[in-house]
């Protein structure tokens, strides 16, 4: 019996069967804020583990620093690819055929059985784009959305839940406060924000840890 009271859900043929992850990112460091912690969890406890990380908007700076983070996050992966791009920042939907063509061009790169998106809700217009072209592209796809506190105050109730123990959680932040040296003067991006959402996401699903990360599943096929 699982020491909390929700209902979970594992992949089938467990941890030792190869499981395919891309991880799809606006910024260089949206997906460390959004799936980090769980992404940790998962290198650390799968022994066949795949993933892709692909990040679309950078500078020489900011890429730079994306693939620092990503190279920590992803150590002792079996297989990693980190794809830094350079769409304009902001510009996202002003260059919508441009995005949509890198994002067929993944489909033909990867075939994911897992991936990690932008939610829906999210009030920032690249976030956004990037959300609904994965859904366009992976249309019959395990899809996760997860979120990123912001100035707009656009969180929302996520229905899947990662519990985190507090040195995964911990870990997280600091990489992510490390790496990102460009992002330090924004209000919102200290320890205290990051720490704090995966505290509340933890009371929400009784994590025994008392911390997790949310995220956002639209859709989900039970097989008996």
């Amino acid at each position: 019996m699982v020491p909390y009271d929700m209902q979970t859900l594992e992949f089938s043929g467990g941890n030792n069967s190869l499981l395919n992850i891309l991880c799809l990112g606006a910024h260089g460091d949206d997906i460390e804020i959004g799936c980090g912690g769980t992404i940790l969890r998962m290198v650390r406890q799968w022994k066949e583990l795949s993933i892709f990380w692909a990040v679309l908007s950078s500078d020489q700076t900011r890429a730079k620093e994306a693939r620092n983070s990503a190279s920590e996050f992803l150590r002792g992966t079996r297989q990693a690819t980190v794809e830094v791009n350079e769409f304009r920042d902001g510009f996202f939907p002003y260059k919508g055929a441009e995005v949509k063509d890198y994002f067929e061009g993944l489909k033909r790169k990867f075939q994911p059985d897992l991936i990690f998106t932008h939610y829906r809700n999210d009030l920032h217009q690249d976030h956004r784009v990037v959300s609904e072209l994965t859904w366009n592209t992976f249309r019959s796809h395990l899809i996760l959305e997860y979120e990123i506190p912001k100035y707009d105050g656009d969180l929302g109730s996520p229905n899947i839940f990662v519990p985190l123990d507090r040195d995964t959680s911990q870990k997280k932040i600091e990489i992510i406060i490390r790496s990102f040296i460009t992002q330090k003067e924004k209000h919102w991006f200290n320890e205290e924000v990051f720490l704090s959402i995966m505290r509340i996401r933890g009371m929400e699903c009784n994590s025994q840890y008392g911390f997790a990360e949310g995220f956002y599943c639209r859709k989900a096929l039970l097989q008996f």
